[in-house]
Formats: C-alpha cells, structure tokens, sequence
C-alpha cells in the first residue's frame, strides 16, 4: 500500500469514530504539552538557581579566621587565628590547584551624602575582587585599579541601592560621600544583580575602597577573610586538605582542627546543585511521562480495535501475498501517524504555554521556562518510546491473525 493511500485510509478511520479518535489525540497532545510544559520549567528553575548563585561568584571558597579547639606544640586550645594579607600569597604560591586568592577587609561604617546616610560594610578589596564575586559597574563608572592600590586613594565604588538611597536619582560617579568622617570620590556604582546568598551583606547595599586604603585608614593589616578560586573545581575538597596544612604550619594549629579555619566553599553547592536538579528534572520528566503514556494506552486501544475492525481486509492482503512484516509496518506506520497528529498539537500548545509564561510574577524565585532544544529532544524521545511501546502489540497482533479466519468475518 502507498503512503498516500496509506494516510487516506487512515484519516478515513479516523474520521468513522471521530469522538473516539479526538479522544485518543487529545490523550497524546495533552501528554505532550504536559511534558514539554514540566520540563521547561524544570530548566528555568535550574539556571535561575544558577543565576541566583553567581551573585555570590562563581566557585569561589571564602575563608574565616576561627579558633583552636586542639593543643598543638604548646599552644592551648581557644587560640583565635587571624590572617593577614601575605597570608593570601602564600596560599596561591604553596598550593599550586588555587587559580587566585585575594584578601578582604570588611568593617560596617557609616557612608553619608549630606543628610543621607547608610550603615554599609566596607571592604577593602584588590582589582581581581571584581571578577571573583561578580561585581560590576555600571556604564559612566569605573571599578578600583592597581594605581587607586598603589597611591592608597580615597576613592569608592557604591552598591546600586546604596548609592539610590543617600544620591536618590543623582549620578553619583564624581561626587563625593564621606566614610566615617573622610571624604572619598565615587568611581563607580555595581549594576544590579541577583543574589540570594552572603557572608556579610548584600552587594548592593556594600562599598568597596581600595584594600591598601582600607588598612592606612584603619591602622591594621588584619583582614576578615580570603577569597579563593580553584583551577578545577573537582579538586575542591583537596585543595581545602591543602589550606589546612598551609595553614596549620603558618599559624601553628594543628591541620587536623577544622574550627581553626571556617571555610564556606561554593563548590560543594555547585555540586548538589547538579545532583539536586537531575533528581528535580527527573522527577518532573517521570510526571510527564506518565500523562504521556495514558495517552499511549488510548492508542493501543483504538488500534486494537481498528485490527479488529479490519480483519477482513488483513486476510486478503496476507492472501493476495502481503508477508507478515508488510502487515506490522502497516500499522506501526498508523500508530505514529495518530501520534504525530497529536504531538504536533501538543507541542503547539506546549510553546504557546511556555511562551504565555514568560511574565510570571515569581519568576525571581522560580525562573522563567524556556523551550530549548533538550526539551524538545526528550519530549521526542519519549513520543517515540510511547508509540513504539503502544503500536507493538497491535501490530504483532494483526501481523499473526489466521488469514481463514479472517476471511470468514
């Protein structure tokens, strides 16, 4: 039988039981639609996740000064650490898998305009501190420079909201605020971003001033904390092993007392992170593959009695010489027309879904679904899957019936 005649027949048969046709294709379009409608969401909440978590920096380890809780070659427990900044140099020096470590100071102070005046943390931060936690100027503005390091200037660069609440809708780049009593010249003000997470206080509402200006002005090299990137993620927890030691050996503690150190690494968030939304989009992949497989169900059904209904012609083909292979194809090739029908619909409706979606109010906890090609690929997969699961057993079935007895219906 020829395609052309092939789909005629078909649309014939579809068009005698048209109730229990619709029925059957809305099962698969629902299905679809259903699948594509999960897994999208699934992948927007995934990269909002991400995006949320870049706010912080990507894969970046933040070190704290704790306490001794061992004896270690005569010193007694209860012994603070503190770092300063050659501390950061020597662990990008004696630890080879650390990309770039970096100090920071932090103090809140107050930052005023005239009247206006906020409580804001101020660090005291090097150049690489930009790329580390993603902070960004805005267009007009500038970050801090080596020469800023270098000549200890009294400049700053303003969190947005910081900068809105004592400037108000002033452009606040040139202008000058006053930290504790001492004027510094704004360079700069951080385009907006999403962050979900801190160690002290939000970027937005924070100041940065060059590291070197931070300790003449406050009179000390102690530093809050270090930052630090590792050359592969994966080695993440090694590199924390290393740090213990290096550590350990510079401060005198013992490498095995983790509350000497705090160390908050991202990298072990990244990592469940990934375990977390494979597990999530599975879920939410199984969910939609269960609608789908209702609608399969409904079509092997109706193919069950559409061989039913045709027994007759079955005969005559397999009589007139048709092999019994010719007369799975036939309906193997039904059964996926009836689910082309309805993924094409299902998948129409899956996009306009999506795409209706796009202005969702919560979208800044959620995310935003999106139609991408991964999406598409599963829902393909597991359209193929159901029409293969749900035309084998009629088609095997109309392949094996005895050509007598269908003779005689």
């Amino acid at each position: 039988m020829s395609p052309s005649a092939l789909i005629k027949e078909l649309f014939q048969n579809l068009n005698q039981q048209r109730l229990r046709s619709f029925l059957t294709i809305f099962g698969i379009m629902w299905g679809t639609a259903t699948l594509i409608l999960l897994l999208a969401f699934g992948m927007g909440f995934r990269d909002q996740t991400v995006l949320n978590m870049r706010g912080m920096g990507d894969q970046i380890a933040i070190m704290f000064g704790g306490q001794t809780t061992k004896p270690f070659e005569g010193y007694g427990i209860g012994r603070p650490v503190r770092y300063r900044e050659a501390d950061a140099q020597i662990l990008e020096d004696q630890i080879p898998n650390i990309d770039v470590a970096t100090p920071e100071y932090s103090r809140s102070l107050v930052v005023s305009n005239g009247e206006k005046r906020r409580n804001s943390s101020v660090g005291g931060v090097y150049p690489v501190y930009q790329e580390l936690r993603n902070v960004f100027q805005q267009p007009g503005g500038r970050w801090l420079n080596q020469r800023d390091l270098d000549e200890r200037r009294r400049v700053i660069f303003l969190g947005n909201k910081l900068a809105e609440n004592i400037f108000g809708d002033e452009d606040p780049v040139g202008r000058q605020v006053m930290v504790s009593n001492t004027p510094f010249t704004v360079i700069g003000v951080m385009q907006e971003k999403i962050q979900n997470s801190s160690y002290n206080q939000r970027d937005q509402d924070r100041a940065f001033i060059p590291a070197s200006t931070f300790s003449a002005m406050m009179g000390t090299d102690i530093i809050n904390n270090i930052l630090y990137t590792p050359t592969d993620p994966a080695l993440a927890q090694s590199i924390q092993d290393q740090v213990y030691e290096v550590m350990g050996k510079k401060h005198r503690f013992d490498p095995a007392d983790k509350d000497a150190i705090g160390i908050w690494d991202t990298n072990e968030f990244w990592s469940f992170i990934n375990v977390m939304f494979l597990g999530i989009n599975g879920f939410l992949g199984l969910i939609g593959f269960f609608t789908l497989a209702v609608g399969g169900i409904g079509v092997a059904n109706i193919m069950f009695v559409v061989v039913q209904e045709r027994m007759k012609e079955i005969g005559i083909r397999r009589a007139t010489g048709a092999r019994r292979h010719h007369i799975m194809i036939q309906f193997f090739l039904e059964t996926f027309m009836i689910i082309g029908i309805g993924a094409s619909a299902g998948y129409l409706i899956g996009w306009v879904l999506v795409e209706l979606m796009q202005d969702i109010p919560i979208k800044e906890f959620v995310g935003t679904p999106y139609f991408s090609p991964e999406v598409g690929l599963i829902a393909f997969a597991v359209l193929g899957f159901v029409g293969l699961a749900s035309g084998f057993l009629p088609a095997w079935r109309a392949s094996r019936l005895d050509v007598v007895e269908c003779l005689r219906k």
